[in-house]
């Protein structure tokens, strides 16, 4: 069909009005362009699920495109399965949940569908917790308002992971219009109470914790959906209610107060320092919008807040989970994290597993799993003392990332810290000591054309650098050929001389091609002089890495 035909097909099994209006006006202005882009092609259901812009057509999130997604995950299920729904407060999430419970229960599909906008990690945690067979919650987590994304779990709580991405993008191929899908079976439609919230909160309350409470906090929700429900495990939990940044406290859609709401972006932490400083807070907490990640700063004497690296707090989270459990245990995180957590493993006498990028890969890294992270400042932390329902050797209450559970534990970590007088940075200052600083940083190319990634990646396989700043490169890994037994991925990793790496990879969620440097410095002196040494480095890789990838980038 030309793409004015599909359009018009579209529209007649379109039940939205708004995209339904945006599509007549396109057509009748004759907008071929606009068209183009939303009919030329379509959103590619993987392991992530799905994601993109809200609008018409099938390369935009929608009501059609969510629809045929409940119908291919029904396909896969088959009748008489259970499916956990839940959603975030984004533009039209809660109208994509109600639309995917409806074809669902359709299909003959038990459908249980979460009391409100809700973190991710409680839509993740209640799929075990009620013995579903799969979970969907619509989120975009932190990308740009005008996203919306479709994320399926499978019935073990984590994210799903091949084969079963294709057989559902297969199913969802093989559903025609959506308005001849049966919708509404009786009786198969669970609303969920608040009950499953408490439940959640009871779950991460139980972590190894400690006894140290005295602790103020400065926190943003950054305009999402975790407010309420990290509100009520700190005060669970025996701690001070934090102190919210009121213009960020309420769920708002259009993320007013910030360029990108996501915590690692400059200036997105801006209101919630300055609220650290007016109140004299300990520390400073940030979640993403669908709170399945954790941002962490340190207010400095002299003013200011010291925001600490994903790999940074990955490293005391890891040391305080290893301190206060036992037996066999397994810790794990990704190709592009620190190679820190290795060095932590190993001195506690434990498993190390090493994935690739994302957490659907760090929940499947092994048995006796306690703590898993990645550096975009994603963890999931457990215990020795695993929940009623959990399987043999599952230590985790949530098996994807949990931006409250972790938030919880770093609370903890800092206020034993103050008991002690010392703070993040001491704890930090001291890991360097027995481990050698391992400094990271990022570099990160964001495009409007998509090939330019393809073009850079090309380029470096084709002539790659010999050095990289001061350090030579030793071994080149085309991890698109899969390197360690891992499954073969997109990227490139340079190992470089003096304990130093590089990898280069696409963004799995965003339009980005991103660098993750480490160097690591062993420390005889003064761990700042460690530190000053390190950023030089540091810069002066990512200097050669702005010229060898010839695109636009920012730190």
């Amino acid at each position: 069909m030309s793409l004015h035909e599909q359009a018009r097909e579209w529209l007649r099994q379109d039940p939205d009005p708004d995209t339904r209006a945006e599509l007549s006006e396109l057509l009748e202005r004759g907008d071929t362009e606009a068209l183009r882009d939303r009919f030329a092609a379509k959103l590619e259901f993987g392991t992530a699920g799905l994601r993109g812009e809200l609008g018409a057509g099938p390369n935009r999130m929608n009501r059609v495109t969510v629809m045929r997604a409940a119908a291919g995950l029904a396909r896969v299920l088959g009748p008489g399965k259970h499916v956990v729904v839940g959603y975030d407060a984004r533009h039209k999430s809660d109208v994509f949940a109600r639309d995917t419970a409806a074809v669902l229960t359709g299909a003959g599909v038990h459908a249980s569908l979460l009391p409100g906008p809700l973190p991710t990690p409680v839509l993740a945690f209640a799929v075990r917790h009620l013995g579903a067979d799969a979970g969907v919650t619509v989120t975009a987590s932190h990308n740009p308002p005008r996203d919306n994304g479709y994320k399926v779990y499978w019935g073990d709580g984590s994210q799903i992971v091949p084969p079963v991405d294709r057989q559902i993008s297969a199913a969802i191929d093989d559903v025609g219009p959506v308005d001849r899908l049966p919708l509404h079976s009786p009786g198969t439609l669970t609303e969920l109470s608040d009950a499953v919230i408490d439940d959640y909160i009871d779950a991460v309350t139980a972590l190894p914790l400690g006894d140290a409470r005295e602790l103020r906090v400065a926190y943003t929700p950054l305009h999402g959906v975790g407010a309420g429900t990290l509100t009520g495990a700190f005060l669970a939990a025996g701690f001070e209610s934090p102190m919210a940044v009121e213009e960020q406290r309420n769920p708002d859609p259009d993320f007013p107060t910030v360029a990108f709401p996501n915590p690692e972006e400059p200036g997105a932490m801006d209101l919630a320092i300055a609220l650290a400083a007016r109140i004299n807070a300990d520390l400073v907490l940030a979640n993403d919008p669908d709170a399945d990640r954790c941002a962490v700063g340190v207010p400095l004497a002299g003013g200011g807040c010291r925001m600490l690296t994903g790999d940074e707090v990955g490293g005391l989270l890891a040391e305080h989970i290893l301190t206060h459990t036992s037996g066999e245990r397994l810790v794990a995180t990704t190709i592009v994290s620190s190679t820190l957590l290795g060095k932590i493993a190993h001195a506690h006498g434990v498993r190390y597993g090493e994935t690739l990028t994302g957490f659907k890969w760090i929940i499947k890294a092994g048995p006796a799993l306690v703590f898993g992270y990645e550096e975009a400042i994603g963890y999931s932390v457990g215990t020795t003392a695993p929940a009623p329902d959990a399987a043999p050797g599952d230590y985790l209450p949530v098996r994807d990332k949990d931006g409250i559970g972790a938030a919880l534990t770093v609370a903890a970590i800092a206020a034993a810290a103050k008991r002690d007088g010392r703070t993040l940075l001491d704890l930090l200052d001291h890991q360097a000591r027995r481990h050698g600083l391992h400094a990271t940083a990022q570099l990160s190319a964001r495009v409007d054309d998509l090939s330019l990634i393809a073009d850079a990646m090309s380029r470096l396989r084709a002539d790659p650098p010999s050095a990289l700043g001061s350090r030579t490169v030793a071994r080149i890994d085309d991890l698109s050929q899969g390197v360690g037994g891992l499954p073969p991925t997109e990227g490139l990793r340079f190992t470089l001389s003096g304990d130093a790496r590089v990898v280069v990879r696409p963004s799995g969620t965003e339009p980005k091609l991103k660098c993750y440097l480490e160097v690591v410095i062993p420390v005889t002196g003064e761990v700042a002089d460690a530190r000053a040494e390190a950023a030089r480095e540091l810069d002066a890789m990512k200097s050669d890495l702005r010229k060898e990838l010839a695109l636009q980038s920012h730190p």
